[in-house]
Formats: C-alpha cells, structure tokens, sequence
C-alpha cells in the first residue's frame, strides 16, 4: 500500500507537468515562467529551492552529531542567502530583463566574461543534483528494497521528464503542492513526538552540554570556520541560476523581492521542523542503529502507522524532486544560452529550447552516474556545490552591481584566481577552510585587475 501511493505522487508529477507544459510557448516560459509568476507561487517556488534532501536528511544528520553548531550552514546560511537576494541582488538584476546569471556578466563585463561564468556555473550543480539522486535512492531503497541505482534511475527519470515538458511552469505548479504536503506532514511529525519526548526541557536534559550553543568558541581557527559555515550557502548559492530563475519568474519586481523575503522566513521555521523531528527520535529510538541520514525514514517506516508513512515519504520525494527538477534546468539553460548560443549566436528560438532541453537529458545522465559511484554524505555534496560559485562568482557578481570601477580585467582575474586557489588549497588540505582562501584571492583578483585596467 506504502508503494502504492509512493508511485502515486511520482507519477502525479508527470500529470502536473503536462498541464503546466500549455503554457510553454518560448524559451522564456520554459525557462522563467513567462515572468508571470503570483507573489505566493514565486514565493514557494524559491522556498523549495534548497528544501530537500539536504533539509529532511542531511542536516538532521549532521544536527544530532554536533549541534547547532554544526548545522549553520544549513539551514541558516540558505536562509540568510534567501534574505540578502531580495535585500541586494533581485531588483537590480530584475530590471535587468535578463535570462540567466551569465547574460548579467556578458551585459557588465562582456563576452569573455559571459562564456567563462557559464563554464564555472554547470559544473557547480552536478555535485548538488547528485545529492538529490542520493537521497532518492536511498528512500526508496528502504522503502521497495530494489537496489539504490534502480531507484535513482526511475526517479530521475519521472523528474527529467517533468522538466522537459513544462520547465519552470511545470516546476512553479509542482512547488505549490509539493510545499503544502512537505509542511503538513512535518508538523503532523512534530507534534506526535514532541508529546512522546515530553516537550524542550526534556530533550534539553538529554542532550551533552553546548548542544545547543549558537556562537563558537573564541579562536582565530573557531572563528574562519564559523564564518566559512555561513558563507558556503550564504553568499555561495547567491550567483546561481536556480535561485535566479525562481526568483526572476515572479510577475513584477516587487513580487520578486518580496518572494526572496517570504522563502527566507519560510526556510528559517519549516526547516526547524526535521531538525526537531531528528534529535526527538534519536532520543526516543536510541537502538535504531544506522546511518544517521535516514534516522528520520527509518524511524517513520519502523514506529508509525500507515497513514503517517504515506504523508511523510510523500512529503519527503516531494521535497526531494521540487530540488531536483530546479537544479538539472539550472546548468541545461545556462548551457543554452551562454554556451551554445555563445558560439551560433542567430539561432531560432525553438531551437534553443531544443538544446536546453537535450542538455537536460544529459545533465541528468551525468548526474546519475555520480550519484552511484561517489561516496559522499548529502551534507558534503551541497556544501562542495556553493564553495563551487562562492569562490569563483559571487565577488565579480558583487563588485559589478556596487563597484562602477570594476572591469572586464578584474571580473576574469577574480574569477579564474579564486576558483584556481581554492582547487590548490583543497588538494593541499590547508588548515582553514580552502574557500576562505579561494574568496579572498577572488577578491584580490578583482581589485587589482580592476584598477590596473583603469590605470592603463
């Protein structure tokens, strides 16, 4: 019965993305909904942005190990990033009429500028959707017993085909419905077990002293790390397309803003939820002995009843394809519109959303054949995605909306400079973070390149 209606929401949708897909007409609908998305659907669907596997699994994982110490960078961080998106980046970029964030550097430092951030920008999502296959298989492992590639590769498959028929409108519809069964079924989880662990101060007596400490200790080591928590998400998934095309589907500019205000807030609480849901069972379950990435499944299959299992694992793949649909149209637009169509610049319309199209498929097959063979936590694979673009496109995305000296010399120096130190210091193991030395030598890339080219 469980499998019954697992295979039931999967399917539906494929249902939902066939009815988004009349609406597709162009390139611009496939890929930002026509810009005509309401407040609340703009809203949700930049709430589901990062509100998957990551969210459900790997941060309570990572919580119920080390603290709240050890979860900044999610959910806090991806919070924050939601925050200083509509604070800083929306409405200049909005106005901009742009369709991805390579237009933005091809319109402020150039062609050269525009193809290399398209090559920095595809390869960041792999490691990102690929932590989504992993927590798809894992799932539905547990729950069929068919082997973890099999399940990758059929949910990759419903999502790949979803996404090609109706892009960012079959992706906006299915965030709605997604975030309503997500948020229903977390709170369902939450007050059963809230009422078995006998409320805070219980779990607070449980747990080892400075649990729940939010501030490090007071050392240049703990200090680096703690800002490195919260900048990997925080400012790293700023220059990404996925959060850019949700963002920039909204209807108007005020909508735009107010939608990144809205998923923040609603990532900051709904995201409180699995982290409370995963420290409540570990403490009532102390004997479920397993990875802790699927404390949380594994504890709703083993100690509920049916109908809590059918609304969380719905909940749970919802979640899980919302984040995955986004990230694989993310790269395959980028691919479209800075890459091939940086080399055939005339071509038609209907042939740039066949490419995009024909990349998704791509991208998707890349991904699957990640998913399976490397042997990382979810919680690493998202971190390593936004040290990705934090290094190498959030200085020359900062300095070129609120620095009017910055060039086309400093923007490719920063870039390429930040991103090559970073790749250095992570095979070295350095002692501090390896993204905190790729974002400083970004940004000295961009000022000396900056003002050397004035000078000159």
């Amino acid at each position: 019965m469980l499998l019954f209606f697992i295979a039931l929401y999967l399917l539906s949708n494929i249902a939902i993305g066939a009815w988004a897909a009349r609406r597709v007409k162009n390139t611009q609908d496939f890929v930002l909904a026509g810009r005509s998305l309401p407040l609340v659907l703009a809203a949700s669907a930049t709430f589901a942005t990062w509100f998957g596997s990551e969210t459900i699994m790997g941060a309570p994982a990572t919580f119920v190990e080390g603290g709240v110490l050890a979860i900044i960078e999610e959910p806090f961080g991806s919070a924050l990033c939601l925050f200083l998106v509509g604070a800083f980046y929306a409405r200049p970029l909005y106005r901009l009429g742009i369709t991805t964030f390579s237009d933005y550097f091809g319109v402020r430092f150039g062609r050269s500028a525009e193809l290399i951030s398209a090559i920095l920008i595809i390869p960041s999502y792999f490691s990102w959707i690929a932590a989504q296959f992993i927590a798809i298989g894992i799932v539905m492992n547990v729950v069929t017993g068919v082997p973890i590639f099999w399940c990758v590769a059929v949910s990759a498959l419903i999502v790949t085909i979803y996404t090609l028929m109706g892009g960012m409108w079959s992706i906006s519809v299915t965030d709605f419905f997604h975030n309503i069964i997500i948020i229903v079924a977390l709170l369902i989880l939450a007050v059963v077990l809230y009422r078995q662990v006998g409320g805070f101060e219980a779990i607070a007596r449980q747990t080892r002293p400075g649990f729940f400490r939010f501030f490090p200790e007071v050392t240049l080591k703990g200090g680096v790390e703690y800002l490195a928590a919260w900048m990997t998400i925080g400012l790293g998934s700023i220059p990404q397309q996925d959060i850019f095309q949700r963002v920039m589907a909204a209807k108007n500019e005020q909508s735009t803003v107010r939608a990144s205000y809205l998923a923040s807030f609603l990532y900051l609480t709904v995201a409180m939820l699995p982290l409370f849901i995963g420290l409540a069972g570990k403490l009532l379950y102390p004997n479920l002995n397993m990875d802790n990435q699927m404390l949380i499944p594994n504890m709703v299959l083993k100690h509920s009843n049916l109908a809590m299992q059918i609304l969380f694992f719905g909940a749970l793949m919802s979640a899980i394809l919302s984040v995955s649909s986004g990230a694989i149209l993310a790269p395959a637009t980028v691919f479209g519109e800075n890459v091939y169509r940086f080399f055939r610049p005339h071509i038609s319309d209907k042939t740039l959303l066949l490419v995009i199209r024909l990349a998704v498929v791509v991208i998707t097959l890349i991904c699957v054949w990640m998913s399976t063979t490397r042997d990382v936590s979810i919680f690493e694979l998202v971190g390593e995605s936004s040290a990705f673009s934090l290094v190498s496109l959030f200085v020359p995305l900062t300095a070129g909306l609120y620095w009017k000296r910055a060039t086309n010399l400093g923007c490719l120096l920063s870039m390429l400079i930040g991103f090559g130190v970073w790749i250095v210091c992570l095979w070295a193991e350095t002692e501090y973070p390896p993204m905190i030395w790729g974002l400083l030598a970004s940004l000295a890339g961009m000022l000396a390149g900056s003002l050397y080219q004035k000078k000159g």
